[in-house]
């Protein structure tokens, strides 16, 4: 009976993500390190060739549950008004993939000797491969499983803007400006189940608040919204001690709740781990909850007399 229920998930799942205007995109708890994936308009914010690598293990113990892993780099160009950017994604969930590669490009503005607001553009192609006729089902038969959908190729664009300061930063984002269609699965009933890529619309924001010599509070969050499914937000606080160690607490609306811990290793090198906990899915009597590690390297700082330390964003 667990088995038939496990299966029964997966097949839930793999039908949000194909048939419905549910959420679709990647999901992080640690989006205030990887913000290029949220918002073209971040390339070259940090004056350094900056590498970011994250890896998810979502639902752990949860067959065919969520694995993402992405990579991106920027920095800006030498006048300091341009940032370029690369970000790459693996998105695998149950018996469907998802591969992106995207350019990103910034320009920045001072707006005053303090603030900063960019405007960016994203341009690449997502991969989608989905083995649907592989899954084990109920009803063998069901036609929205006997198609598999091999590499398709669907190339979006992406826009955003982001404002930024020393110890606050705020951003508006579309990273999937395109609708592409994925598949057209014809039913029994003569009608037509299309799946399609939804239009996201992110908001993110963060500041850092010095509360005593050694301690600072940095609350983030992370609000996503798309047509016809729930605004979803998350909600995170930190505290950065001694500029060198954050301890946090997340929340993601409907979702979960978690915890976050990082340290700055040296000027350029940053280690974080989270673990999150499903307590607004049905999954999460089924799973030992969310892992999620991420690191950040500063290669090359281009103007030391631009930078700060720790850079928080």
């Amino acid at each position: 009976m667990k088995t038939l229920k496990k299966i029964v998930l997966i097949g839930i799942l793999i039908m949000v993500s194909l048939t419905t205007n549910a959420q679709q995109d990647a999901m992080y708890t640690h989006y205030m390190y990887n913000t290029l994936m949220v918002n073209p308009g971040y390339a070259g914010s940090r004056d350094a060739l900056t590498i970011t690598a994250l890896h998810r293990s979502q639902w752990v113990n949860f067959k065919g549950a969520p694995i993402v892993q992405s990579v991106t780099l920027h920095a800006p160009l030498r006048d300091q008004h341009l940032g370029l950017g690369l970000s790459v994604l693996n998105d695998k969930i149950g018996s469907t993939n998802k591969t992106s590669v995207f350019g990103d490009f910034a320009y920045r503005m001072n707006l005053t000797k303090k603030s900063k607001l960019a405007f960016g553009i994203s341009a690449g192609a997502n991969v989608y491969q989905a083995n649907l006729s592989a899954l084990q089902l109920d009803q063998p038969i069901d036609p929205v499983f006997q198609t598999n959908i091999n590499n398709k190729i669907t190339p979006n664009f992406g826009f955003g803007v982001y404002y930024s300061k020393e110890r606050f930063y705020a951003g508006l984002s579309v990273p999937y400006l395109l609708q592409n269609n994925y598949s057209a699965i014809k039913q029994a009933n003569g009608s037509t189940l299309i799946g399609t890529e939804q239009r996201h619309y992110f908001f993110i924001a963060g500041a850092v608040l010095n509360l005593t010599n050694d301690i600072a509070f940095k609350p983030t969050t992370f609000i996503k919204a798309t047509p016809a499914a729930p605004i979803q937000a998350d909600l995170t606080a930190s505290f950065i001690i001694m500029k060198k160690v954050l301890v946090g607490v997340m929340m993601r609306t409907g979702d979960a709740y978690g915890g976050l811990i990082g340290l700055n290793a040296t000027e350029q090198l940053y280690f974080g781990y989270s673990f999150d906990w499903s307590n607004g899915l049905k999954t999460g009597k089924y799973n030992q909850g969310s892992h999620e590690i991420v690191l950040r390297y500063d290669f090359l700082v281009f103007d030391k007399r631009q930078i700060h330390s720790p850079r928080y964003f």
